[in-house]
């Protein structure tokens, strides 16, 4: 078997302006594909860049009494620091001004009108600037530009050409015989569509401005930004040069990360190019959907841009790094709203995957002295579970091979999630208080193998979870734990690992809620009316009782010891007239778990136990069925 390589690219980035969410996207989806496949053992090239010529930067220059090139030298600064802040681990940035691509550009544009592929002739139509592109008369929508709507300009200049119409039926026929070349399926109609409606030349030189790079055989002329910025696919690795090597060992396997509305320069202009210049196509071009805001695509002049660097210093980089994978569905736009990040982040991250390693390391530090036990003593439960983790690997290679994000991460998802159910259902405190010490030391070891699994699986998508699982769990010197080879075996955990429990991964975000005034209804007889956000303040929760005693010298008073999924809080509650202690262990409850503390009996209570009472009847609330513990109650 031959060398495993792997090369992906996202869009080089138009400095304009600095980037927002929708670029950290793009970025963020080539990064996770590039860190799989290195875990995979890939020798992987991840390219990005900027794309700094052409009219518009120009303009921007001028505007802030700048070169063109002291202008994009400070935007390109903003990118680099936010790529560095998002985890993203590109092997090369490449950017357009670069001598290493200016000289690739133009080996190309000679190599094509050698050929005969490049022609002059006279250029009539309508231009957009914003978007750098060409449009006849019949694109336009309402006289305006059919990308972006904003105006367009009349440009009547002498150009070149590429002769791109004779290779319409070449990449017809090319997309058709590759099914998978361009995803998703909307994607590959949507050009097939736009092929089939015709293919005409494509103007490829501006005189009117001189930011660019000039056309050898014709220096009065500079290239069309388009045409520019493709070729730093190629120019990147070295194309054309005297040292193409990168490109002869990366090339045959490129794939693109793309937004959706630049899929046509993508699967229509850089195709033909590569066909004219006799050099194969790339392997794939994903074009993925719009991060919409307010059912709107971002926008300066909308005011609805979002910019991620704020995002990464309230939330982490690894916390908008999952919403933005797992927020994204298939082939289709998805949609940013800050309540909905804070929803992932507390019911996926604190809750789930934050929960599951906070418990575990908690029972293991109280039932086994901090130290991980060895399993002996097997059942279904844990079989069943077993082979859960040990497909796991499998479901999240084959849906990143098409890259379907949101589906990988809800496959580790629903992993984590049976294995918090496992803990409900296998209760490791009653095998405890039992001393079925063989059963108990099985539950506990599955648990801390299913995170050492899921961590792995996780790094690529959220790179900074894994150092701080693996100090946690005590492995963080044994790196052949770490790797996609371990994923293959179970029960290769060294027993009698020393667990350090640290701070939670993902603390749980408060949301922050207006309080409303408080109102009295007349028909409610003086009984005040509050909104849906004054109930939404009360954080109630499902715990399960872990201990219970009574509290000395009292006749009512029990200290009640809770477990609200991995964190264990202390509540005082006067129920001892009709309750005994013993019968409250391992029952789950409903606590308000946001209550502000108080000292009762110079105990600490954390806490409220939710009850309903009928004169002197006084009964708990407690769940119908079980229900994995933290889960709050709406």
């Amino acid at each position: 078997m031959g060398e495993r390589v792997f090369y992906v690219t996202t869009p080089i980035y138009y400095p304009s302006d600095r980037l927002h969410i929708g670029h950290a996207l793009t970025t963020t989806m080539a990064d996770t594909l590039a860190r799989f496949k290195r875990l995979q053992g890939y020798d992987v090239y991840f390219l990005t860049g900027s794309d700094e010529h052409g009219q518009k930067i120009q303009r921007k220059a001028q505007e802030a009494n700048l070169s063109p090139q002291e202008y994009v030298d400070r935007i390109v600064a903003s990118f680099k620091d936010l790529w560095q802040r998002l985890y993203i681990s590109y092997n090369d940035f490449i950017r357009t001004t670069e001598p290493r691509h200016k000289k690739v550009v133009q080996y190309l544009l000679q190599k094509l009108y050698d050929k005969g592929e490049i022609y002059k002739s006279q250029y009539v139509g309508w231009y957009c600037t914003p978007c750098e592109s060409f449009f006849t008369q019949r694109q336009l929508r309402e006289g305006r530009c059919p990308d972006c709507g904003r105006p367009v300009e009349l440009v009547r200049e002498e150009s070149y050409f590429f002769r791109m119409s004779k290779y319409r039926e070449a990449l017809l026929k090319y997309i058709e015989e590759h099914p998978d070349f361009i995803l998703p399926l909307s994607r590959r109609n949507e050009v097939i569509s736009f092929l089939q409606g015709g293919l005409e030349d494509l103007c490829i030189s501006r005189t009117t401005f001189d930011w660019g790079i000039p056309l050898p055989f014709d220096p009065q002329h500079v290239t069309y930004v388009w045409f520019d910025a493709l070729v730093n696919y190629i120019s990147a690795l070295g194309y054309g040069t005297e040292d193409d090597s990168l490109f002869r060992k990366y090339w045959p396997s490129a794939v693109h990360i793309v937004g959706k509305d630049i899929i046509r320069f993508h699967a229509v202009i850089w195709p033909a190019i590569l066909m004219a210049a006799g050099i194969s196509l790339p392997r794939q071009i994903f074009g993925h959907g719009w991060l919409l805001v307010e059912g709107s695509k971002m926008s300066k002049s909308k005011g609805n841009v979002v910019d991620p660097i704020e995002l990464i210093e309230r939330y982490g980089a690894d916390a908008i790094r999952y919403f933005l994978l797992r927020e994204m569905p298939y082939g289709a736009d998805g949609t940013y709203s800050e309540e909905a990040l804070i929803h992932r982040f507390n019911t996926d991250l604190a809750n789930d995957f934050g929960n599951l390693l906070n418990r575990t390391l908690t029972m293991i530090e109280k039932f086994r002295g901090g130290r991980l036990p060895a399993p002996s003593q097997y059942s279904p439960q844990d079989e069943e579970l077993k082979a859960k983790a040990l497909s796991l690997p499998g479901e999240v290679e084959e849906a990143l091979s098409r890259f379907e994000f949101s589906k990988a991460l809800g496959a580790i998802w629903k992993v984590v999630n049976r294995t918090n159910k496992y803990i409900e259902e296998t209760a490791p405190w009653d095998l405890n208080r039992k001393g079925e010490k063989s059963r108990l030391d099985t539950v506990l070891y599955n648990l801390v193998e299913v995170i050492r699994r899921a961590t792995i699986l996780v790094g690529p998508f959220m790179p900074g979870v894994p150092p701080r699982v693996w100090q946690q769990l005590g492995l963080e010197g044994l790196k052949e734990l770490h790797t996609w080879e371990s994923l293959s075996s179970w029960e290769i955990l060294p027993s009698g690992v020393e667990i350090k429990k640290g701070p939670p991964l993902f603390p749980r975000l408060e949301e922050k809620v207006e309080i409303s005034a408080e109102k009295t209804s007349e028909e409610g007889e003086g009984v005040p009316q509050v909104s849906l956000e004054d109930f939404l303040r009360l954080r109630l929760q499902v715990a399960r009782v872990v201990e219970a005693e009574r509290v000395p010298n009292t006749g009512k008073l029990l200290k009640i010891i809770v477990d609200l999924g991995g964190e264990e809080r202390t509540l005082v509650s006067g129920i001892a007239d009709k309750y005994r202690p013993e019968e409250l262990v391992g029952k789950q409850v409903v606590v308000i778990a946001n209550l502000k503390p108080a000292t009762i009996r110079g105990i600490r209570s954390e806490g409220m136990l939710l009850t309903a009472i009928d004169g002197e009847d006084i009964t708990l609330l407690v769940p119908d069925r079980p229900i994995k513990n933290g889960s709050l109650v709406r």
